[in-house]
């Protein structure tokens, strides 16, 4: 299977769609776009692993892709609306770089992936080696976004986002059996629930989620309005 050939081709085109969101993820300054964002991402991951099922004639990823659908694209975006309206969360996210570095940033992390990932998967088909280059940068790009944003809101769309590139991972080497991706999916809710009650914990004692108020601490610089008074 090759380029030219439809299968290829779609895998290739939803694939890209879930790398381009996260590059859409890392540039996002507003809360409210970078849930829309995340929820996008989810949707085309869907497809993405749905596609996969089909043309590798494994109906597991069927569950997987419909699941992805119900959570990443529906629940969990609108979870974190309704979080950002109850709390009156701040709508801005702050980040440790401008949008120009942090871009070029994420186009070398692309590089490295594609650098790592071909050359060690050499014996394998041309369309398990170039998903697994999409999602080996989907997850580098979600741990950068991490690093990178000061809102907490913004590091749980980064670890979302990260995830989703091990769901796409998993479906384009030939499927991680259904258990796996069961255990995946309840460890990422543990990881969630924890950071949400760290997060009412933050927004409790500091009167927001912004975590620029905790840099004095580390001996770091926080931007204007975010240190404390």
């Amino acid at each position: 299977m090759g380029f030219g050939q439809l299968p290829f081709d779609m895998a290739h085109l939803l694939a890209g769609g879930v790398l381009l969101l996260s590059f859409v993820l890392l540039y996002q300054r507003r809360v409210t776009a970078l849930i829309g964002a995340l929820a996008a991402q989810g949707a085309v991951l869907a497809m993405a692993v749905a596609w996969q099922g089909w043309v590798l004639d494994v109906p597991a990823l069927y569950v997987t892709a419909l699941a992805a659908l119900l959570a990443k694209a529906v629940a969990i975006p609108l979870g974190l609306r309704l979080l950002v309206r109850r709390f009156g969360l701040r709508r801005a996210v702050e980040t440790a770089i401008g949008i120009g570095p942090g871009m070029i940033m994420g186009v070398g992390l692309v590089a490295l992936a594609i650098l790592v990932v071909l050359p060690a998967t050499q014996g394998a088909g041309a369309l398990v080696r170039e998903g697994l280059a999409f999602a080996m940068s989907v997850m580098l790009l979600g741990m950068l976004m991490m690093i990178t944003r000061r809102h907490a809101i913004g590091q749980v769309v980064g670890l979302l986002s990260l995830e989703n590139g091990l769901v796409l991972a998993a479906a384009g080497a030939r499927g991680l059996p259904l258990v796996v991706e069961l255990a995946t999916a309840a460890l990422v809710v543990a990881l969630a629930a924890v950071a949400g009650f760290f997060t009412l914990r933050l927004r409790d004692d500091f009167a927001g989620l912004d975590l620029g108020l905790l840099h004095h601490h580390r001996g770091e610089s926080a931007p204007p309005g975010e240190g404390p008074p």
